[in-house]
């Protein structure tokens, strides 16, 4: 096995010419292809909009993948594995199922995360000696503020196929302590970042299924000592790893998605057993499965970052040109305090405050795809196709005067008439189901969105009934035992499904109507 240390910077600690033996068209270089989605995990919630110390949501930081030693974080009971990583653990562990493709395979791993490095401001006595203070401004009106930042850390491990089938590879590694000192201008003070050991093992091992495919498992430990039980959190982050997750590549191998596997490998996918993290293929979405990304937060195979997005906002969960326009809104005293918390911070207002007018355009939307224009032909065949199928699985009745298939583009006026989601039907084995139908919930098992699968087998009411501009449909469920389900109500947050994934039921005792008329 090759193996290499911790690196900063966030460059690739690559083994020493990991490439230099391959033959054509193998090669280490595999991650590259998911950099820009690791680095957004990386640093998801790292600073949050407004980017100030003072924030409130600024306050309670490092959310996902944060791997404490096990004795502080199992003081109060063990943990509870969870599929993604937004609680506190000292293990993640991911599984995954992998095809042989060639002989002398090679599995590469790479693990990330962030090491906390306490950035304090010291103020100079007359004595010569320095105290702490929270905040310092130099003769030139700079501010520097006392605060956490992070460190990028990278491990690489390199092992063969067949090695891993005859027995498990553990590696210990560690990012170590340090301190550096920064002499302010003037020598009013100094900066110091210090930084704590952080000790962990990488488990790789594999087990055999059949001739040709294998399921292996990956597991980060978080070694290091564990602080005194009483510790705060924000104090025993020194020694975790900080949204730790991890890249799975090879030479010879494929990877076999974990959330939408073929119907023969599905027994064995859900056999996995991944905790603290989800992983699933990276890569673009016509690739063969060379990478897998195992994250603390839950995404769709072959996660990508929108072509449009100038840079990372640390929110992934909000949209760009939302963000861009309220950073750019700030008041200078707020910007001085963003500049003065992170240098992060300092790069995204210096990138939001430069943005050509160009850049900042294409934030506000994009069309992928169209469909092609349709000859007489085509048009006529479309027709057929849209009126039966709106046969097989609606009740058309009159909300429906004008047949699809004759009803204006989406984009022009008219487009919604005759459409009423509240009162549309579409029909499900037999029954028509609209709003205040009771269903159960059947997510697909192959292409459902992962966190509709939490819901399968629960009971719902339908609210309303949507037709997309696509052509497809959708009902709007509010799920039975949710205890906010009338504030959804309200405020008209729903879940969607589409029919095939629901399953009608029996109407309901009479009871009380939620609020909204339902």
């Amino acid at each position: 096995m090759a193996a290499e240390g911790w690196a900063e910077g966030g460059t690739a600690c690559a083994d020493p010419g990991e490439d230099a033996d391959l033959p054509p068209g193998r090669s280490g270089g595999v991650f590259e292809q998911v950099s820009a989605v690791a680095d957004a995990v990386l640093y998801e919630g790292y600073l949050l909009y407004p980017y100030r110390r003072s924030s409130a949501k600024n306050r309670v930081r490092w959310q996902f993948g944060v791997l404490f030693p096990r004795d502080w974080v199992e003081s109060d009971g063990p943990v509870v594995a969870g599929i993604s990583g937004s609680a506190d653990s000292w293990y993640q562990q991911t599984e995954c199922l992998l095809r042989l493709r060639q002989p002398g395979a090679v599995v590469r791993v790479r693990l990330r995360c962030l090491q906390m490095q306490r950035k304090q401001v010291e103020e100079a006595d007359r004595d010569g000696g320095h105290r702490p203070v929270e905040s310092l401004r130099t003769d030139d009106g700079t501010t520097h503020l006392t605060f956490d930042e992070a460190v990028p850390r990278e491990f690489d491990a390199v092992i063969p196929l067949d090695e891993l089938l005859q027995r498990e590879h553990t590696v210990a590694v560690a990012a170590p302590a340090g301190e550096d000192v920064e002499p302010l201008p003037g020598h009013p003070g100094r900066v110091v970042r210090r930084r704590e050991e952080v000790r962990a093992s990488l488990t790789v091992a594999a087990e055999r299924l059949a001739p040709y495919l294998c399921r292996l498992r990956v597991r980060t430990t978080n070694t290091g000592p564990a602080p005194d039980p009483r510790t705060p959190r924000d104090e025993a982050l020194r020694r975790a790893l900080i949204a730790t997750h991890t890249l799975i590549g090879g030479d010879g191998v494929e990877f076999v998605s974990p959330t939408d596997p073929p119907a023969d490998l599905s027994a064995h996918a859900s056999a996995c057993r991944n905790e603290f993290t989800f992983p699933v293929l990276g890569g673009e979405p016509d690739a063969v499965g060379r990478v897998l990304l195992s994250a603390p937060i839950i995404l769709p195979d072959h996660p990508q970052v929108a072509p449009e997005s100038p840079g990372d906002l640390h929110d992934a969960a909000e949209i760009d040109e939302i963000l861009t326009l309220r950073t750019m809104l700030l008041t200078d005293e707020e910007k001085q305090e963003a500049r003065a918390t992170d240098p992060r911070a300092a790069a995204i207002l210096d990138r939001v405050d430069t943005m050509p007018q160009e850049v900042f355009e294409r934030l506000h939307g994009a069309v992928r795809s169209l469909t092609p224009s349709a000859t007489p032909t085509t048009q006529a065949t479309q027709a057929t196709q849209a009126t039966q199928a709106t046969q097989a699985t609606q009740a058309t009745p009159a909300t429906l005067a004008t047949p699809p298939s004759e009803r204006p583009a989406w984009w022009q006026e008219g487009a919604d008439d005759g459409l009423s989601p509240s009162t549309d039907t579409v029909l499900v084995d037999g029954a028509a189901l609209g709003a205040g139908s009771r269903v159960r919930l059947r997510p697909r098992g192959r292409g459902a969105d992962a966190q509709d699968m939490f819901l399968a087998g629960r009971t719902a009411e339908v609210a309303a009934v949507f037709h997309d501009v696509d052509g497809s449909v959708h009902l709007a469920v509010t799920v039975d035992d949710d205890p906010a389900a009338e504030l959804h109500t309200w405020y008209g947050r729903f879940l969607y499904f589409r029919p095939d994934e629901l399953e009608p039921l029996e109407p309901a005792p009479s009871k009380t109507p939620r609020s909204g008329g339902r």
